[in-house]
């Protein structure tokens, strides 16, 4: 069933944002301090038996200069520096394996995946642990919660401090143009594009499907589903830290990020979506910054447009990059 507003009344969603007064300082001595690093962005090839894309398994350096995994694919038969779609994954998945990855190299892109710090146990496997000691509090199961009591320990400050250094990555690798870099994810990966959308300034496009790690207080006062219902349980048992969780989760809004956001963007949206409440996501769609564009899916649930939205990022990039 359609889990909420009527479509006329979620294309005007626009509710106000709580945004702590120094939500750019943080992000700002976030990524200086990830800086300090050296990249050390490395691309080793690797044979999975592919015969017309060239595969490379990626370790760059993320928040703390902690190694982070990815995979790098892009057409073998390419000359001269391509597009790249940076991707970031789903909640729970890791990098998988390079054959589940071959849409985008195939379509004449390079293509670099993510690997998801801690995550890679649920839906596909990844190879990057999250070993920062800093959120040893109490947490519900999963990742929501881990280091929630302060936004310098929360776990998507890792999180998307890694995924902005994914950018800077691919932009090193020399059969990419780093002035045309796309990035891309669904659900959780939908988020971590809004996030980097609006922390990386000179990107070509974003395309963020159902996304998740938006409008995070309101999803959790209109869906019983997970992984927003992590967040409800532990202020179940943690009463008296709500306030300081909603004020952590204030640093991690998507929709903080996306008015932020300067880049064109194609989002996706499933209206009988339990997960992802519709809601959630008109509510950063309508508050992003830049040139956009949102493809309804009516009796899709968080699954979304499935292919069918794939089609339409392919017409989307064709149109953004020329």
């Amino acid at each position: 069933m359609f889990i909420d507003l009527p479509l006329e009344k979620l294309q005007i969603y626009r509710p106000d944002r709580k945004e702590p007064k120094d939500f750019d300082q943080f992000w700002e001595q976030t990524l200086a301090e990830a800086r300090q690093f050296p990249l050390d962005a490395r691309f080793e090839p690797v044979d999975y038996g592919l015969k017309v894309v060239d595969t490379f398994d990626v370790t760059y350096s993320g928040f703390g200069g902690q190694p982070i995994k990815g995979w790098l694919v892009l057409p073998r038969s390419a000359s001269g520096p391509l597009p790249c779609i940076v991707d970031y994954v789903g909640y729970g998945g890791g990098r998988s394996i390079p054959i589940d990855r071959l849409l985008w190299s195939c379509a004449g892109y390079a293509h670099l995946v993510m690997d998801t710090r801690g995550q890679g146990s649920t839906w596909s496997t990844g190879d990057t642990p999250d070993p920062e000691p800093e959120d040893s509090n109490p947490h519900h199961p999963g990742y929501m919660t881990k280091g929630i009591l302060d936004p310098k320990t929360y776990y998507y400050r890792r999180v998307f401090t890694d995924a902005v250094r994914a950018v800077e990555a691919a932009r090193t690798f020399d059969r990419v143009d780093a002035e045309k870099v796309v990035i891309m994810g669904g659900s959780q990966g939908g988020g971590i594009t809004l996030a980097v959308s609006g922390l990386v300034p000179d990107l070509s496009a974003a395309m963020a499907d159902v996304p998740f790690l938006c409008h995070y207080r309101v999803a959790t006062e209109i869906t019983d589903a997970y992984p927003y219902q992590e967040i409800v349980r532990y202020c179940q048992i943690h009463r008296d830290k709500v306030e300081t969780v909603f004020d952590t989760l204030s640093y991690f809004d998507g929709v903080n990020f996306a008015a932020r956001a300067n880049c064109p963007a194609l989002f996706s949206v499933g209206l009988m979506d339990e997960v992802c409440p519709p809601r959630t996501v008109f509510a950063a769609y309508n508050h992003y910054a830049g040139e956009k564009d949102i493809r309804v899916w009516s009796y899709n649930h968080h699954e979304g447009g499935g292919v069918a939205q794939d089609v339409e990022k392919m017409k989307f990039l064709t149109r953004v990059l020329g």
